[in-house]
Formats: structure tokens, C-alpha cells, sequence
């Protein structure tokens, strides 16, 4: 699985226009709230000072719905992977507009960090909320959301803990759930797809997309 996952990424790193103020929060508060990417197996509890429930977050792009959650669940810690520097950026400049605590971040590929870094049931829950769909048929096997990534995040979450996807995107909603039923360590919480849980915040995005009629599918799997 690992060389077959880093010959293909699920990302194609752009260089995106970086702010003046994303920059100065990148260069200034990613010493404080970023992790550094390391082969070896990180103490979450020590990296956020507490004892709290750990939720990962694959691809949180620009982190207004990272922030807003952050904000709104105190009690949790969150940890955020991003490749693009312009969303690192983005998150960065939230947290310290708002003086958050509970978000740490680490910019590098998900698959190594879940790999290296990451240790068995360890996470409360996983969001991946949005990520690329990769729509074209032969860029399928592009996506994020595949077997052996979904038995990889299966592995590092605690029996009770919760994978949440979300998608605009009907064929990768589709494939997402086909093969979140199909990991045996998993369980889907709904019949099918799920209602929208108030803890995932509705985008200005979505909600323009729902206005013209576009659909929103989320699915919630638990940890058996």
C-alpha cells in the first residue's frame, strides 16, 4: 500500500498565491501550532498539553469549517493536515485571530503521517470534508478516499471512534460510501447516507451550491 500510495498522490501541489497576511501567520505562528513531519510516532496528549479527544483532519484547504469546529468544540483537540501553503497559511491567521488552543497542524502528505506518525487508536474520530473528486474516469485512481487508506484510518481510530466524509460531488459520494461499507473494522451510523451532523458547519460555499440546487452527501462510518 505505502508505494503504491506515494507513487500516486491524491494532491497535485500548486504554487497558489500566498497573502501577505497568510505568509506573515505561515512564517510566524506555524513554530507554534505546526508539527513538524517525522518517521516516528507522536505523543498527542503531550503535542496539545491535555487529555482531550483527537480529531484528524485530512486536506482542512483554506480552515474556515476547521476553525469554526475548533471554536465551537473547546473540549476536543483537532489536528489538521494540508499540503498547500496558502490554506496552512489561511488556518494559521484563524487561530490566531480567534486565540485558539486546540488546533495544531502538520503540512505534509496524510498517508505518511497516518503511516509514521500516527499511532493505533489513538484518533476520536477523522473528517475529511470536500476532498478533490478527481472527476475524470482515469483520474479515479487519484482519490483520497481508497481501501487501503480507509483500513490505514480504521486502524488509528479508537473501537466507538467515527470516520465523517463529505462530498458535493454524487459518483465520489457513491464511491466513498462503497468503500467505507466495504472495511470490515467500520459500521455505517445511517442508513445509507447520513443527514448532515451539526457539528460539520455549513460553508458559504454549500450553501450558494444548495440555493441552485446542487446536493451535499455526507457519510458517518463508526469504529466497531
Amino acid at each position: 500500500m505505502t508505494a503504491e500510495r506515494r507513487s500516486i498522490r491524491s494532491f497535485v501541489l500548486r504554487q497558489g498565491r500566498l497573502s501577505n497576511a497568510q505568509q506573515r501567520a505561515h512564517e510566524t505562528l506555524l513554530p507554534v501550532f505546526g508539527i513538524a513531519y517525522q518517521p516516528q510516532l507522536i505523543e498527542l496528549d503531550r503535542v496539545f498539553g491535555r487529555v482531550a479527544p483527537k480529531i484528524l483532519e485530512i486536506g482542512f484547504g483554506m480552515g474556515e469549517t476547521t476553525a469554526a469546529i475548533a471554536l465551537a468544540h473547546a473540549q476536543n483537540d483537532y489536528l489538521g493536515i494540508e499540503v498547500h501553503t496558502p490554506g496552512v497559511g489561511s488556518l494559521l491567521k484563524q487561530i490566531g485571530e480567534l486565540g485558539l488552543a486546540n488546533v495544531r497542524i502538520i503540512q505534509h502528505d496524510a498517508v505518511e503521517v497516518l503511516e509514521k506518525m500516527i499511532a493505533p487508536a489513538s484518533l476520536d474520530g477523522v473528517h475529511i470534508f470536500f476532498p478533490d473528486p478527481w472527476p475524470k474516469k482515469r483520474h479515479h485512481k487519484r482519490r483520497l478516499i481508497q481501501g487501503p487508506l480507509v483500513a490505514l484510518l480504521a486502524s488509528r481510530i479508537k473501537p466507538g471512534g467515527y470516520v465523517h466524509a463529505a462530498t458535493d460531488w454524487q459518483e465520489y459520494a457513491e464511491h466513498i460510501l462503497a468503500v467505507l461499507s466495504a472495511e470490515p473494522a467500520l459500521e455505517n451510523s445511517a442508513q445509507g447516507f447520513a443527514p448532515r451532523p451539526d457539528t460539520r458547519p455549513q460553508t458559504k460555499f454549500e450553501s450558494r451550491g444548495l440555493k441552485l440546487g446542487h446536493g451535499v452527501w455526507d457519510i458517518v462510518f463508526r469504529k466497531r
